[in-house]
């Protein structure tokens, strides 16, 4: 059972079908002759996009390019594509093409093999935790807190805003449905850090939301994040999990979507597999972003953006690192505090954090992370400092008070991810359905 991808007919009476049900890259092809009772009426005039339930015998082939065949004993048709309007008709279209039609997109070979990766790519990734004592929590998708501090959250309301709007009176947030301000996450952090304080090691795996009205390649309204989260784990350990987990997803991946990874090999980026061999088999450069700096600012290459102690590392900086300098992912730690989130362990020196970021070629940052502030007294001020409501962070505060403990942990992009492994470069088309500013089709 399957799509019709092509057909042709011979002289002799017989009909050539190539068809996929979706489970892997490969057609199988279906021989039907003019033996079989709808053949005029219907085999004949199958064209692409149609939908058929094939029964016959299977043998060997002694075509080029697969080992078997199907010879048809009957073929029903179980949907008609007007060929004249079916979108597909093509072999190739553009990417920007096919994200206006999202909704008929997985049946090219492009995106049915990105949708197998994600499912590999999402059962290694909980592998990856279970299989290391970790608990899968589930963090909220609606929150009242910021968990950046940054502002670029969605708001989430009940109250009637074409009313307000005519009425141009202030919002009483008492009468929403909360009772306050409400939006979507941002981040399942600080959550995931309740249950860690509970039980030790736990992860989430879920949306997060950023309302930041960007339409770059690297930039999406909603996306994927994987959480983990340790009690009794310092910086370090925090910095050879996040590498066990890209190297882990990585090998099993190529493992189990091998005839998906050769067709991207092919026809998306031909060093692809050699690149993501190079990941697997290479142990990542560690270094702190005052030598970050230092290096950058020695490079014989002008950048869009200027680089300083105090600013941060933008792509293009750590592209260069990666595929200019040590030709291989980059961790990058001991960043300066004031821009980095208020919730990051601050150095003994009091002028840098405990962050982790992870870089690989041609992505930049992946993993971003952390050790975790676990001082009271030094949380509050830090939450102060950034001009936030102690109030709105009593329970994070609260922490600290009863049995801390030296955590960390890190969100990991999935959809960059994605975008590395698979070679393509906009990360809409890595996700089967893109949010992005002015873009809510389906």
């Amino acid at each position: 059972m399957g799509w019709v991808k092509t057909k042709r007919d011979s002289k002799g009476g017989f009909s050539f079908l190539e068809v996929n049900d979706g489970s892997t890259i490969k057609n199988i092809q279906v021989i039907a002759d003019n033996q079989a009772p709808n053949y005029d009426q219907e085999i004949v005039r199958l064209t692409a996009g149609c939908s058929v339930m094939v029964k016959g015998t299977l043998l060997a082939s002694p075509g080029r390019g697969q080992k078997v065949e199907i010879r048809a004993k009957e073929i029903r048709v179980t949907g008609w594509a007007d060929p004249e309007g079916y979108p597909l008709q093509k072999k190739r279209h553009s990417f920007e093409y096919l994200r206006t039609i999202a909704h008929l997109r997985p049946r090219t070979n492009t995106f049915g093999a990105v949708a197998r990766i994600r499912n590999a790519m999402s059962y290694a990734i909980h592998r990856f935790f279970q299989e290391r004592g970790f608990f899968y929590v589930h963090t909220p998708i609606i929150t009242g807190s910021n968990c950046e501090g940054a502002g670029q959250m969605f708001q989430v309301t009940t109250l009637d805003l074409e009313r307000l709007a005519l009425e141009d009176g202030k919002v009483d947030f008492s009468e929403d449905f909360f009772g306050k301000p409400a939006g979507l996450t941002v981040s399942g952090q600080l959550e995931a850090e309740i249950y860690a304080l509970a039980m030790g090691k736990v992860y989430t795996f879920a949306p997060t939301f950023r309302a930041e009205n960007s339409n770059t390649y690297r930039h999406l309204a909603e996306f994927w994040m994987v959480e983990p989260e340790m009690a009794f784990c310092d910086l370090e350990e925090n910095m050879a999990l996040a590498e066990d987990l890209i190297k882990d997803t990585l090998a099993y991946i190529l493992e189990h979507c091998e005839d998906d990874f050769d067709f991207f090999n092919r026809f998306v980026k031909t060093d692809l597999l050699a690149s993501l061999h190079d990941t697997l088999n290479s142990s990542f450069e560690h270094l702190t972003y005052t030598e970050a700096i230092g290096i950058l600012s020695k490079a014989e290459k002008e950048f869009e953006f200027p680089l300083a102690w105090g600013t941060d590392i933008q792509s293009e900086h750590e592209r260069y690192l990666c595929e200019e300098v040590f030709h291989k992912p980059v961790v990058v730690i001991d960043y300066p505090k004031q821009i980095k989130p208020f919730y990051m362990k601050v150095n003994p020196d009091g002028r840098t954090v405990k962050a982790m970021d992870v870089l690989l070629p041609r992505i930049g940052e992946i993993i971003g992370g952390s050790q975790r502030e676990d001082d009271y007294e030094v949380l509050l001020s830090r939450i102060k400092e950034m001009n936030l409501d102690p109030d709105e962070y009593w329970w994070y505060l609260d922490l600290r008070r009863y049995g801390t403990v030296v955590h960390s942990g890190f969100g990991f992009g999935f959809e960059r991810f994605m975008q590395f492994v698979t070679g393509l470069t906009n990360i809409r088309d890595v996700i089967p359905f893109p949010r992005t500013p002015k873009n809510l089709e389906f």
